[in-house]
C-alpha cells in the first residue's frame, strides 16, 4: 500500500540485504547488490543470510512507474532459497536521494517459507540413451527457475537456462510450468507444460535430433570459451571450474571445448593447464585448457588464440606481465612449440560502413581483432623442427559481424595466402547465451582427439557454422577440402565440378526480430538471416576469389541434400561454399598452369594500405626493446604486398 502524498511518478524499488546475489563480479547483479555491495567494502555477507530474491511486479495491468495518485497498491514478488522460518529486511525507495531515510522505509518481516519439491528430470537422447540437456523453466508468470540471483556454478546466473543430466533435478514449488529444452543447434527445441503437485515427481524429456555430423566423421568444437572473466563471477571463486564448463559443453552437444585462460583471473586459472585434455573429459566430449592473449602482452594489436600449447606461459616469468607486445613475437614462440594459432574475434577494429563483401574500404585497424594479422600473415616463422611454417594458421569467425571478418580473409586469400577459417563464440564475453554458438566442424579419419582436431583446423579440413546449417564433403572435381593441401591442378582454364552434401534447418515461420536486424547487431551469424523472403529456403553460393559465381536455393527443412555446380575457372583461384551468414567452408585452391593465386590487384592494394593504417594505430603499444623488430616485420609486409601487387594480373 503506497501513500504517495508527493505525487511521485518514479519507479518504486524494493531492495533487501537478504536479496544480494550469492556471487560478486560478472554481469549478473540485483538492485540490492547495487545499494548494499559498495565497492571496496571488505566485509562479506554471510551466505546463509542471502536467502531472498525479490522483484516488483510491473506487467499489465500495472506499469513500472508509480501513477502519482495519493494511494495505490503494488505487488512485490518474493522467492526463498530456503524452507522454514526466515526473517527478511525489505527497504523501499523511489530513486536518488530516497534510499537514505533510515528506518522510515525499512520493514522487518518474518516469513514461513514452504518447501519446494524435487522434480527429477528423465533425459533421453534420440537413441533412448541418458544424456545432458539444456532447460529453461518458467512459471505461469514467466519467472525463471531456479532464481538467477541464487545460482552458483554449474548454473550460471547470466543466462536463463540450466543444464541437467538424466536423473538430476530442480526444486520447484507446486504449480504450472513451461519448460523449454534442447541440446544445442543439432537438436530441435521443444516445450513441455507440466503441473507439479506438492509431491516428488519425475518429468520425462525425449530429445529430437535433426542432424548428426559426427556420424560422418565431422566433429564439432568451439575454440574460444572461458571459465573466468566477463560474465563469470570473481567470488566465491575466481571464475568457474572444469566440471562446470564441461557440463555446458555436453548440454550443447559440443564435442571439443577449448577453455582459454586469459587476463582476468589469469594467476588463478593458470593452474588448470596441463597440455592434455582435462580429466573431466569423457569421450567424445573433450575439454582442453589453452590460452588467449587478451588483457596482457600483445593484446592491443589483436587478441590471439593459442591452441595445442605444450608450455602455457611465455619464457621469462610465471604470469602475464612479461609477454611480448608485438603479436608476431608471441606467434614465433607459440609456433616453435607446435601450437595452432590465429586472431580472435577477427572483426573488431575492421569496421566498414557497408554490407558489400568484399569491399575495398580500408578499416580503422583500431581494435582487438585480426588487426596485426595483416602483417603477420605475410611471415613464416620457425616450426618445432626449425623449418619455416605459416605464422598464422586460422582466422576466427562467427562471433563478429560477417562482413568485417570475412572481408580481410577474402583479401588475403586473393593475394595467395592460405589462412583457414575456424568458428568461435568467445563465451561468455561476446556471447553469454551458450557455448558453441560459433563452431568448427572438423573432418577426422580416426578417433576424435584434441591434437588431430586442432591439426584439422590448421589444414582447413573444417567448415565454420552456427550449427544450424552444414556443408559436408566439399569437393572440386576430385580435390577434397583439407586433404593434400586442398589443391586441384588444371593444365589450362576450364570448368570444374563443385559438390557437397548440404543441410540447414529453419523454423517454418520467419523470426523478423533477427531477420531484419542490421548485420552488425547480434546475433551476427544465424541461419534466420539467410532466409529468402518469407520462404523456408536459403541460398547456397559458390565463392570464387571472394565473389559469388553460382547459387542454388535449398529448402531448410533439416534434410541432407546433394548439391552440385559447374563453375568456369579462368585463372588460379580459391573456391569455397557458403550459406551466409550461417556457414562457410574453407577454400580449395584451383591452380591453373601451376601458377599461384594472384586474383586481385585491388586486394593487394587494400592489404598494402592496411599495413600502414595498422602501424599508425599500433606502434604506440610496442615496447622499446621490440620496436626495431616491429619496424622490420611491418616493412617485410609492405614489401611482400608490393611484390604481390606487381604479380597480380586481374584488377
Amino acid at each position: 500500500k503506497v501513500h504517495n502524498e508527493a505525487g511521485v511518478t518514479a519507479e518504486l524499488r524494493a531492495i533487501s540485504p537478504n536479496a544480494l546475489s550469492l556471487y560478486e563480479g560478472g554481469w549478473g547483479s540485483t538492485p540490492s547488490d547495487k545499494v548494499y555491495r559498495k565497492r571496496g567494502d571488505a566485509s562479506q555477507p554471510n551466505p546463509s543470510e542471502l536467502w531472498l530474491d525479490l522483484q516488483m511486479f510491473s506487467k499489465q495491468p500495472l506499469r513500472e512507474q508509480l501513477s502519482g495518485l495519493n494511494l495505490e497498491y503494488r505487488i512485490l514478488q518474493l522467492y526463498s532459497r530456503d524452507a522454514g522460518k526466515r526473517e527478511g529486511k525489505i527497504s523501499f525507495n523511489v530513486g536518488q536521494g530516497t534510499q537514505d531515510i533510515g528506518y522510515r522505509n525499512d520493514v522487518d518481516v518474518l516469513f514461513d517459507c514452504l518447501p519446494a519439491r524435487e522434480a527429477t528430470f528423465h533425459v533421453l537422447d534420440e537413441n533412448g540413451q541418458p544424456t545432458t540437456a539444456m532447460f529453461i523453466t518458467r512459471d505461469n508468470q514467466a519467472r525463471i527457475y531456479p532464481s538467477q540471483a541464487k545460482r552458483l556454478a554449474p548454473d550460471f546466473a547470466f543466462h536463463p537456462q540450466v543444464y541437467r543430466a538424466d536423473g538430476e533435478s530442480e526444486k520447484l514449488p507446486p504449480g504450472e510450468y513451461t519448460i523449454e529444452y534442447t541440446r544445442g543447434p543439432e537438436y530441435v527445441a521443444k516445450t513441455e507444460t507440466v503441473n507439479l503437485s506438492g509431491k516428488k515427481q519425475t518429468i520425462a524429456f525425449k530429445l529430437e535430433r535433426w542432424i548428426d555430423p559426427s556420424k560422418s566423421g565431422w566433429w564439432s568444437g568451439d575454440h574460444h570459451i572461458h571459465a573466468a572473466g566477463c560474465a563469470h563471477y570473481t567470488k566465491p571463486s575466481e571464475g568457474v571450474h572444469a566440471p562446470d564448463m564441461f557440463r555446458h559443453c555436453r548440454g550443447e552437444d559440443l564435442k571439443v571445448g577449448c577453455n582459454l585462460t586469459w587476463g582476468p583471473c589469469f594467476d588463478y586459472q593458470k593452474q588448470f593447464f596441463t597440455g592434455k585434455d582435462d580429466k573431466v573429459s569423457i569421450w567424445p566430449y573433450l575439454l582442453h585448457y589453452d590460452v588467449e592473449v587478451s588483457g596482457f602482452g600483445s593484446h592491443n594489436s589483436g587478441h590471439l588464440v593459442l591452441l595445442r600449447l605444450k608450455e602455457e606461459i611465455y619464457p621469462g616469468g610465471d604470469s602475464d606481465k612479461h609477454w611480448p607486445t608485438l603479436c608476431l613475437n608471441t606467434l614465433r614462440w607459440a609456433r616453435k612449440q607446435g601450437a595452432v594459432v590465429g586472431p580472435a574475434h577477427s572483426g573488431w577494429g575492421l569496421e566498414a560502413n557497408t554490407d558489400d563483401l568484399p569491399n575495398y574500404i580500408v578499416p580503422p585497424f583500431n581494435g582487438i581483432g585480426a588487426n596485426e594479422y595483416i602483417v603477420d600473415v605475410t611471415h613464416e616463422v620457425p616450426g618445432p623442427d626449425g623449418k619455416p611454417v605459416r605464422a598464422v594458421d586460422f582466422m576466427s569467425t562467427v562471433d563478429t559481424p560477417s562482413v568485417w571478418e570475412l572481408n580481410i580473409w577474402y583479401h588475403t586469400l586473393n593475394v595467395g595466402f592460405r589462412t583457414r577459417a575456424s568458428g568461435e563464440t568467445d563465451f561468455p564475453c561476446i556471447y553469454g547465451e551458450r557455448v558453441g554458438l560459433g563452431r568448427s566442424y572438423v573432418k577426422l579419419d580416426g578417433k576424435l582427439n584434441y591434437a588431430d582436431w586442432c591439426e584439422g583446423i590448421r589444414n582447413g579440413r573444417n567448415y565454420v557454422s552456427d550449427g544450424k546449417s552444414h556443408l559436408l564433403d566439399f569437393r572440386v572435381n576430385d580435390a577434397v577440402m583439407g586433404e593434400n593441401g586442398s589443391e586441384l591442378k588444371l593444365a589450362q582454364p576450364g570448368t570444374v565440378h563443385v559438390t557437397a552434401r548440404v543441410a540447414a534447418r529453419l523454423n517454418e515461420k520467419p523470426d523478423p526480430a533477427i531477420k531484419n536486424r542490421p548485420y552488425n547487431q547480434k546475433p551476427y551469424w544465424d541461419i534466420e538471416r539467410a532466409r529468402i523472403g518469407d520462404t523456408r529456403e536459403v541460398p547456397v553460393e559458390v565463392i570464387v576469389n571472394g565473389y559469388p559465381v553460382a547459387k542454388q536455393n535449398m529448402v531448410a527443412d533439416g534434410k541432407l541434400q546433394d548439391i552440385a555446380f559447374d563453375v568456369k575457372v579462368d585463372r588460379s583461384s580459391w573456391v569455397a561454399l557458403r550459406i551466409l551468414p550461417s556457414s562457410h567452408t574453407n577454400p580449395i585452391w584451383v591452380l591453373v598452369g601451376d601458377k599461384p593465386v594472384r586474383a586481385s590487384k585491388r586486394s593487394a592494394e587494400w592489404c598494402l594500405k592496411g599495413v600502414d593504417q595498422c602501424w599508425s594505430q599500433k606502434q604506440k603499444f610496442i615496447q622499446a626493446d621490440e620496436m626495431e623488430q616491429a619496424k622490420q616485420d611491418y616493412e617485410h609486409a609492405r614489401e611482400t604486398y608490393q611484390k604481390l601487387l606487381a604479380e597480380c594480373e586481374a584488377d
